[in-house]
C-alpha cells in the first residue's frame, strides 16, 4: 500500500504539536532525548499482543522516540506478560524505555498517550451474540472509564479486540472528556486485505492502489468498495469484472479471517498486528497525498449512518485527526450494502443499550 509521506517526519511534526512531546523546552530536542511517550497495549499475553509488542518498541510507529509500553492483562494472563516483559528486555532495543505490567486500568492507563485493546473475549462455540456482547462490555466500559479518568488528554485509541466497533463505542461512551473522534476500531485489516486481493488479481503492487475503501462493521457484513480505487492514479474498477467483485473479492475479503482459522487453526494474529501498527502510525502521521485508508470511528452523520454509530469510513489524516473524506457518489447495489452493515452494527449497538452497558 502507498507509504505515507515522510512517515517519520510527519510522526516528529505531530508530536511536537500535541500532548505526545511534552514540554515547550523539548519542542528543539532530539527525538530520543524527549520524554518517552507511554502506549498501553491490553491483552499483551495473546497472540496478536505479542506479534504487536516488538513493533512497537522498534520505532516502527512512533518515529525515534522512546517508549513506555504498559502491558495490561488480567490476573490470569499476567504470568504470560511477565515472560513477553523478559523477551522485550532481551531485544536490547534502543527505542525502549521501560516495560509495565498491570492488572488494573488506572494503573495501566494512566498518562497513556496511545492505547491498543487488544483484549477481548472471544465468542465461544454456541453463544449468542448478545451474550459476547454484554461479556465484552463488561471489559471495555471500565476500560474507557479508567481512559476518561488517567489517560492524557489526547490520547489515541485503537480498539482490536472484536466486536471492534462495538467494543468501540462502548469505551467512546464511558472515556469521558476524551474526544470521541479519538476512540477507534481496527478495519485497516480489512483494507489490506482488500488491496492484497486486488494486487494478486491484477498482478500488480500493493503499492500501486489507491483510494479502497471498507465500509461499515468488522465483520461478514462489510463491504469493501472498489468503486473509487486507483491502479497509478487511474480508476481501476474497469480492470475487475463485476461477477469477480461480487462472488469472489468481497466474500472473500469478508470471510478472510474465517478462512485463516480453517487452515490456520488460529485467527489472525501477525496480519491483525500489522494493521493496528499501520493505522496508528497513519494517524500520527497522515495519509499520503490524493489517498485515504478505512478507520472505524463514530460517525457523523456521513453517507446516512447514523450519528455516534461506530462504522468503518474512508478517512484521510492531517495533523493527528482523522476526517471522513467526503462527497463520494453510492449507487443503488453499494448502498445496499452500507446499509445491510450499517443494520447490523445498530442491532448490536441496541443490545448493548438494551443489556445497561452504555
Amino acid at each position: 500500500m502507498p507509504v505515507v509521506e515522510t512517515s517519520i517526519e510527519g510522526i516528529k511534526r505531530f508530536m511536537n504539536q500535541h500532548a505526545f512531546t511534552q514540554t515547550q523546552s523539548n519542542r528543539g530536542a532530539s527525538a530520543t532525548s524527549q520524554a518517552p511517550i507511554t502506549v498501553t497495549v491490553t491483552g499483551a499475553a495473546g497472540q496478536i499482543g505479542y506479534s504487536l509488542l516488538f513493533r512497537l518498541a522498534t520505532g516502527e510507529v512512533f518515529g525515534q522516540r522512546k517508549v513506555n509500553l504498559r502491558l495490561l492483562e488480567t490476573e490470569e494472563g499476567a504470568k504470560t506478560a511477565e515472560g513477553v516483559a523478559m523477551e522485550l528486555a532481551d531485544c536490547a532495543f534502543p527505542l525502549l524505555a521501560n516495560v509495565d505490567i498491570s492488572t488494573d486500568p488506572a494503573a495501566g492507563f494512566k498518562g497513556a498517550n496511545a492505547a491498543f485493546l487488544v483484549g477481548a473475549k472471544p465468542r465461544q462455540k454456541g453463544e449468542e451474540r448478545s451474550d459476547l456482547l454484554a461479556a465484552n462490555g463488561k471489559i471495555f466500559a471500565p476500560q474507557g472509564k479508567a481512559i476518561g479518568e488517567v489517560a492524557a488528554d489526547d490520547v489515541r485509541v485503537l480498539v482490536v479486540g472484536n466486536p471492534a466497533n462495538t467494543n468501540a463505542g462502548i469505551v467512546a461512551a464511558h472515556a469521558q472528556g476524551v474526544d470521541p473522534k479519538h476512540v477507534t476500531a481496527l478495519t485497516r485489516l480489512d483494507h489490506n486485505r482488500a488491496l492484497a486481493q486486488v494486487a494478486d488479481k491484477l498482478q500488480v503492487s500493493v503499492t500501486d492502489l489507491t483510494n479502497m475503501t471498507v465500509w461499515g462493521n468488522h465483520s461478514a457484513t462489510q463491504f469493501p468498495d472498489v468503486a473509487e480505487l486507483k491502479i497509478n492514479g487511474e480508476p481501476a474498477a474497469d480492470k475487475l469484472d463485476a461477477a469477480w467483485i461480487n462472488d469472489e473479492f468481497i466474500p472473500r475479503v469478508a470471510k478472510r479471517g474465517a478462512e485463516i482459522i480453517e487452515v490456520r487453526g488460529r485467527s489472525s494474529a501477525a496480519s491483525a498486528a500489522s494493521a493496528a501498527c499501520d493505522h496508528m502510525r497513519t494517524w500520527l502521521a497522515g495519509t499520503a497525498e490524493n489517498d485515504w485508508v478505512s478507520v472505524a470511528l463514530p460517525s457523523d452523520g456521513s453517507y446516512g449512518v447514523p450519528e455516534g454509530l461506530v462504522s468503518s469510513f474512508p478517512c484521510r489524516s492531517k495533523n493527528g485527526e482523522w476526517e471522513i473524506v467526503q462527497g463520494l457518489e453510492l449507487g443503488d447495489e453499494q448502498r445496499q450494502r452500507l446499509n445491510k452493515t450499517v443494520a447490523e452494527l445498530q442491532d448490536e449497538w441496541d443490545a448493548v443499550k438494551a443489556a445497561g452497558l452504555v
